[in-house]
């Protein structure tokens, strides 16, 4: 296999992921937000509140179609670029996707419609229920998109047929309720929610330091400082829950996280800083905090969480395994009928039959993996420790901003409860600078849970180097300089539209008074 071709590959569906991951927490996010802030205009019919709405609408459904418009070309990637992938999973990992399209995104699409066209030709109530369905069918969409997603790092329900080589469903009720996926799903759509309330609390903070919209401004921070609060301190609860379920479906990533190459004894600490050193095998300069990691990992202070080079070692038995596998793999396929295979080859696939993944990691070194030398099965043992260092950082950023927000978004609820939000100039200003710190904290998740799978693509399943279609360097180089080109360019039109909305600001539907009143305080601003 061309390695380059892989990691070509890779870099293409990385590229799209993240720019389609800047738009999909703040649709998730706005979404909620835009649907309780009408829920409080039905109920009060006060139309600063109907005022709340429509401005904000504006702004997710400007996100909204730039994120289709990104996330339409992903799936026609796995066609493209990863055939063989598709071909090995597509009988699982198609179906979430399909559910997602029927389910999620055409309730979404059509109820977006009705929320912009349908103010004066529905009911409030009828518009409210609109708005709902467009939260809940973002929300829908994500959940499917991340049972597809979780399993690939937690294959559940679905069993390897040898006679067709593909993975096939035989729990499709596991699948739905993988783990993973539900730890996943809640928590990724609570870092939505945080990147909303972050962006409507930045926003409205300019409008107060410019004196702008400034009854209009208060009451959207009141509620993202709220809604904000809520969900970031709901990130770390469902952040713990992850590291748990690390520990026990993907512990070599949770020791990567931490960079820690020996096992240590219970309950282990946690690493707050360090530098990983992957040829030396340790961390230099490490400070530790006692039994964090312990708690979080294992929720118990008994319990080991193995270190990279025992897992290493356990690997390299895996692979041994896998390679019996493999060669009972090659007699049952060489057997015309169910009678003719040798049961010796039937008992020893059903034993060691999980293992077979793990002889496909040879395939990097060699074309029969029956064929491997010692040396070999040790490489490839090797080459499931992914980039420790990357996985490090990017994963210490990401909880720190996480306990940012919560500083930030607290300090706001304090100041709404007190009625003195524009207090302090300078927290205003420190909530814009906050604007795009949360894609920072998201793109980081991602990062995360994707490079701390490699080398696989399906978890103990198949290689990543095994998925890739059988194309040419010249095709995929082109390929990332379009996307990148084409991407790039729906960004700046994006960035372009948010801003003239924000600068424009709200229509002025609001009370009498309001209307009286705020232009003289805009007056006062520009002139202090």
């Amino acid at each position: 296999m061309d390695l380059d071709i892989v990691d070509l590959s890779r870099l293409q569906f990385a590229i799209t992921a993240l720019y389609h991951f800047l738009f999909v927490p703040l649709t998730i996010g706005l979404s909620i937000i835009v649907a309780i802030m009408e829920t409080v205009y039905v109920m009060t019919g006060r139309t600063i509140w109907r005022d709340m709405t429509k401005f904000w609408g504006v702004l997710f459904g400007i996100n909204f179609a730039m994120g289709v418009a990104t996330g339409v070309v992903m799936e026609f990637q796995f066609g493209m670029n990863w055939s063989y992938y598709s071909h090995y999973v597509g009988d699982i990992f198609g179906a979430p996707l399909a559910i997602e399209g029927l389910m999620a995104f055409f309730l979404e699409a059509t109820f977006v419609g009705l929320f912009f066209f349908g103010w004066d030709r529905m009911s409030k109530r009828g518009h409210l229920i609109a708005t709902w369905l467009v939260a809940l069918g973002s929300n829908f969409s994500a959940l499917w998109i991340l049972i597809a997603n979780g399993w690939m790092q937690n294959p559940v329900g679905a069993v390897f047929n040898p006679q067709t080589m593909r993975m096939e469903v035989n729990d499709f009720f596991a699948v739905l309720t993988n783990p993973v996926a539900q730890a996943k799903f809640v928590h990724t759509v609570s870092a939505g929610y945080v990147t909303a309330a972050i962006f409507v609390l930045g926003v409205s903070a300019w409008y107060l330091l410019k004196g702008r919209h400034v009854h209009l401004a208060k009451r959207s921070m009141t509620v993202a400082a709220s809604f904000g609060l809520a969900a970031s301190l709901s990130v770390v609860v469902l952040g713990d829950e992850s590291g748990y379920l690390s520990s026990e479906h993907q512990k070599m990533k949770l020791a990567s996280i931490e960079a820690m190459w020996d096992t240590e004894p219970a309950p282990a600490a946690f690493t707050a800083i360090g530098i990983p050193d992957r040829a030396a095998r340790e961390t230099h300069y490490a400070v530790h905090i006692p039994w964090v990691m312990g708690l979080i990992g294992t929720r118990s202070l008994t319990t080991e969480i193995p270190g990279i080079n025992d897992l290493v070692k356990n690997t390299e038995g895996y692979i041994r395994n896998g390679i019996e596998a493999y060669d009972a793999l090659q007699s049952i396929r060489a057997a015309r009928s169910d009678a003719e295979i040798p049961p010796a080859a039937k008992t020893t696939f059903e034993d060691k039959g999980a293992s077979l993944g793990y002889a496909l990691l040879l395939m990097r070194y060699v074309d029969d993996p029956r064929k491997a030398t010692d040396e070999q099965i040790r490489q490839a043992a090797m080459d499931t420790v992914p980039p420790v260092g990357p996985l490090f950082w990017t994963f210490r950023v990401m909880v720190a901003l996480g306990m940012f927000f919560i500083v930030l978004t607290g300090t706001f609820f304090y100041l709404s409860a007190r009625h003195r939000l524009d207090a302090y100039p300078w927290l205003l200003k420190v909530a814009v600078l906050a604007i795009p710190l949360p894609w920072i904290a998201a793109e980081c998740g991602w990062i995360v849970a994707e490079l701390g799978r490699q080398p696989w693509i399906i978890e103990g399943v198949l290689p990543t180097a095994m998925a890739v279609s059988n194309l040419g360097a010249t095709t995929l180089l082109l390929t990332i300089c379009g996307f990148i080109l084409i991407y790039t360019v729906l960004f700046v039109i994006e960035m372009k539209l948010m801003l003239k909305a924000i600068r424009k600001g709200p229509e002025h539907e609001s009370e009498p008074h309001l209307r009286f009143y705020e232009p003289m305080i805009e007056k006062l601003a520009r002139a202090r």
